[in-house]
């Protein structure tokens, strides 16, 4: 399926595959000039060192508030409701701001704090493969497994109601979808955000053990309500959002390389190269957070002015020949040599351990449940989604 030439560039996909100009972009120039889905002029970076070089330096590259908390097409906020809601955004701040919001985080997303969980997301699992297996062949493996199971993960670590889950699933979706109108795009940020602030409201008087709870015992003093609200949104929508498509890409993947898939059931063990390798390849995420120059910096040859925009594109980066020889084929018997899927710097995914880790309990459970497991029709790409992923993948066992 060829992505249309309307969308942005660093968005164009071709099935697995960034879109043949966005590889040539990074193999000839390295950087061009685009203009960004926000409507603005802005530096598009391809190449693998040099993504990690502008992701790696909050002093040179900071992020552009101009494009924070804003929908592509959407129309432009007051100066209070942007500041509302960019608070708790850790995407959208640098030190020592995002330090001081970060510091009060990553305990709750250490490995070890991660593996408390792992007795809980094996039965989240086992229960919905338990449930494809009783309504039979085939099925659409979106709603039946790739997405409730991150979400219900998320929910449960959040304190969010499972109940409400077709709402913020359905909000984040038409969001997050370049066709829909920018107004409405707005019109749902605002509902996601009016979503939380009760749920926030609701943990204010009553802390339990999820997550924002425990951020309303220990640091209800340091936190405002906007800034819990904010850290709340960000970590649902992404909590389940980007695991949820690489659950369903990941999968595909794997059925279209029958030979990757068959070393993978031999040999196990190899699951963590596995994963790593499918977030190299796949890299749903199409850019990092927008970045704004504070000095004059040379790039590939090409020199970026001090308030110049800066994206990366990391499918291209990720792919880029000087990482790894043949760069572009899946192959799981890499190894983690590294990859830039969860970005890089201050901003790396917080909640990278908790991806990595249901990625490696729900592939294996999957495939070991239904050892005949097969595409049984079309693949769905969203291509038009911010975060790349699938509609909908029919399989059969």
């Amino acid at each position: 399926m060829t992505e249309s030439s309307t969308m942005p560039l660093h968005m164009r996909r071709v099935g697995f595959d960034p879109a043949p100009e966005l590889a040539a972009l990074r193999d000839e120039e390295g950087i061009r000039r685009i203009t960004t889905p926000f409507g603005l002029d802005a530096w598009l970076v391809t190449r693998y060192a040099e993504v990690r070089e502008v992701l790696g330096d909050a002093e040179r590259f900071r992020i552009a508030q101009q494009t924070v908390a804003r929908l592509p097409g959407a129309p432009e906020m007051t100066p209070e409701q942007l500041a509302k809601i960019q608070a708790g955004n850790l995407l959208g701040v640098d030190p020592p701001e995002h330090t001081r919001l970060r510091r009060m985080l990553t305990p709750e997303f250490t490995n070890r704090r991660m593996q408390r969980l792992e007795p809980r997301i094996r039965r989240i699992v086992d229960e919905h493969l338990d449930a494809m297996e009783a309504a039979g062949s085939p099925a659409d493996l979106v709603p039946s497994f790739s997405l409730p199971i991150p979400s219900l993960v998320i929910c449960e670590l959040l304190g969010v109601p499972y109940e409400d889950r077709d709402g913020f699933q359905r909000r984040t979706s038409r969001m997050l979808d370049l066709s829909v109108p920018g107004d409405e795009r707005l019109g749902l940020q605002f509902e996601a955000r009016a979503y939380m602030e009760a749920l926030v409201h609701r943990i204010q008087q009553d802390p339990g053990e999820e997550l924002l709870g425990m951020l309303v015992r220990e640091h209800g003093d340091d936190l405002s309500t906007d800034e819990l609200v904010g850290i709340g949104s960000l970590l649902l929508f992404a909590g389940h959002e980007t695991t949820s498509n690489m659950l369903a890409l990941g999968t595909l993947a794997l059925l279209r390389h029958p030979e990757q898939l068959e070393l993978l059931r031999k040999e196990p063990e190899r699951i963590d190269a596995t994963v790593e390798e499918l977030l190299r390849w796949l890299s749903i995420v199409n850019s990092g957070t927008t970045k704004v120059a504070t000095t004059e910096v040379e790039l590939s040859g090409r020199t970026i002015q001090p308030g110049e925009l800066v994206l990366c594109a990391l499918p291209a980066a990720n792919r880029d020949p000087a990482l790894m020889p043949d760069a572009s084929t899946f192959d799981i018997s890499r190894g983690a040599p590294g990859h830039v899927a969860f970005g890089h710097g201050i901003h790396h995914c917080l909640g990278a351990p908790l991806a990595r880790m249901e990625l490696r309990i729900a592939f294996p459970a999957l495939l070991q449940r239904f050892p005949g497991l097969r595409e049984a029709g079309a693949a769905d790409f969203r291509s038009s989604h911010i975060v790349y992923g699938m509609s909908s993948l029919e399989v059969a066992w």
